[in-house]
């Protein structure tokens, strides 16, 4: 599954997010990560950004089932071109 993760933390403190973020995804620009991830590590990433999450901050995670579903268009440089030759 393709997952979509943005969040909105206290400045000081969206390095924790970006920590958790970066253990499943690819972070591609600031509060924004993507990428492929099993089902069992976005169960695990919903449970360590939702014991994260203080009040008046928030996370969301947009799920694509299928590749064929996600139309991705890049202009500039694209974060993930170092992810993809691992």
């Amino acid at each position: 599954m393709y997952v979509v993760m943005v969040y909105d933390l206290e400045a000081e403190r969206t390095h924790k997010a970006l920590k958790i973020g970066r253990r499943y995804l690819t972070h591609v620009q600031n509060s924004v990560l993507e990428g492929e991830i099993s089902k069992g590590d976005l169960e695990r990433l919903r449970n360590e950004i939702d014991e994260l999450l203080q009040p008046g901050e928030s996370a969301i995670l947009y799920e694509i089932s299928s590749d064929s579903l996600v139309n991705r268009t890049v202009y500039g440089d694209d974060p993930t071109d170092d992810q993809r030759f691992l």
